[in-house]
């Protein structure tokens, strides 16, 4: 017995019989305004003539002699065995797309991405057929609003492993990415009342959008060679500080010791809080790691960080790891948020974790970001002027301080297809202008181009 629910292409058709007109005209008209208006896209396969009789309650004859009508037309094309598909037709009306809107800037410099052509695909579909395999129906059930314990518990590990985080698995808040874990410690503290918060200047844009939107007021924080100035956080007398203490964005700086140590005692002695962006920890070349705030401070506080610069930012796989005071209102923003996060990829991540596929992976993107930023510092050396990398201790971006006159080193740039970011872009108040170069970002074959129209720019 065939029935709707039984057959495999879905077509909806509005059918009109109008005066004059029977099903047949009706269903002919049907499908060329489907076609024409864009609806159904060249290459479409339409059901059989058998499943779209049985759906629209029609002699089979009839669907068959309105596609043979259409494919005389050139609305459709026939495959023998093959089925039947809508063809392609200049009627459509479409903006052209050229090749430089589908691909982006020539070369892609800009910060905040690693190389995506490195991705561990092989690595991550044998993890993922492993969960599927291994897994429990249920845990792609609604879950813990902090995500699958299973994946809390492997982050857990690896953080106080490589970052010397505190991190209780219950403590710690599976999200989609960094973004989502401001907006949830924003709308916490603006719940509390606690409303001003100081902000890295120059720093990430959009971590300030996202505050602002809670309706926090942001107080600025300088940041010289030392890092942030967290020693002026009693006098802004601020509730909260967004740091980035292991390499500041974007200017490259690690927060000295003297400046954690102030964080540390403006947090004791006012009950403040800090939100610690870890955003590239894993990547140190010239230096040893430093180990995350929160370890020191796990009461006060919150560690974010995600797999965006290891793995891909198209994963959306973040964490929040939260003081146990908080644990509960962050739990009840996050459920009016999403309720929980992907389960199958942070399951998957986890388990490249605890097979030791992740750190593998670290390592090998590690060399390979540490040998770039090498070549880019040889080439800005040779440059005529010669330039300097600065902030290319760690990280995946460096920058390049500017002479006066930058704008026509900006536009001879814009010339050569070479996309970077000006320090200005991180900052409201008056700052040098400074190249901010991202040179993970593009793919292993182009990047010697990229290098060599960057520096061909630059020594015009």
């Amino acid at each position: 017995m065939s029935s709707w629910a039984k057959q495999g292409v879905d077509l909806h058709l509005h059918v009109e019989r109008t005066c004059g007109t029977g099903l047949r005209a009706g269903l002919e008209h049907a499908l060329r305004t489907a076609v024409r208006g864009g609806r159904l896209e060249a290459g479409t396969r339409l059901p059989s003539s058998r499943q779209l009789a049985v759906e629209l309650g029609v002699a089979r004859n009839t669907i068959a002699d309105v596609y043979t009508q259409l494919v005389a037309e050139g609305y459709l094309t026939s495959r023998r065995g093959g089925g039947t598909y809508v063809a392609g037709t200049p009627s459509r009306t479409t903006a052209p797309v050229t090749n430089d809107e589908q691909a982006g800037p020539r070369y892609d410099l800009r910060p905040g991405r690693p190389d995506l052509g490195i991705f561990p695909r092989a690595a991550w579909l044998a993890a993922t057929r492993r969960v599927l395999g291994a897994g429990p129906s249920d845990a792609l059930s609604y879950g813990d609003p902090r995500g699958p314990q299973t994946a809390r518990r492997a982050l857990a590990a690896y953080l106080a492993r490589v970052r010397g985080v505190d991190a209780d698995p219950d403590r710690v808040v599976l999200c989609t990415g960094y973004r989502q874990a401001v907006a949830l410690v924003g709308a916490v503290l603006a719940r509390s009342g606690a409303m001003r918060v100081a902000v890295e200047s120059p720093g990430l844009p959009e971590v300030s959008q996202s505050l602002v939107r809670n309706g926090l007021t942001l107080l600025d924080l300088p940041v010289d060679d030392h890092g942030a100035r967290t020693d002026l956080l009693v006098a802004l007398e601020a509730d909260m500080a967004v740091l980035t203490p292991a390499h500041q964005f974007p200017t490259g700086a690690q927060l000295s010791a003297e400046r954690r140590a102030a964080v540390l005692e403006w947090c004791r002695r006012t009950g403040g809080l800090v939100l610690e962006d870890d955003y590239d920890g894993e990547f140190r070349y010239d230096r040893q790691p430093v180990g995350a705030l929160q370890g020191l401070a796990s009461d006060h506080v919150l560690y974010a960080g995600s797999a965006s610069k290891t793995l891909a930012p198209g994963l959306r796989l973040g964490w929040l790891v939260v003081p146990p005071r908080l644990l509960d209102p962050i739990l009840a923003e996050k459920v009016l948020a999403d309720r929980h996060s992907n389960v199958l990829d942070h399951l998957v991540l986890a388990e490249l974790i605890n097979r030791g596929d992740y750190d593998r992976h670290v390592r090998r993107a590690r060399l390979r970001y540490r040998r770039r930023r090498d070549e880019l510092a040889r080439a800005l050396a040779e440059c005529v002027p010669p330039r300097r990398a600065a902030g290319v201790a760690a990280g995946l971006h460096a920058v390049v301080p500017l002479p006066e006159g930058a704008h026509d080193v900006l536009a001879r740039l814009d010339r050569a297809g070479v996309a970077v970011n000006n320090m200005s872009r991180y900052t409201s108040a008056p700052t040098p202008d400074a190249l901010v170069l991202g040179y993970a970002t593009p793919p292993g074959h182009a990047w010697p181009a990229a290098l060599t129209a960057l520096t061909t720019a630059l020594g015009s």
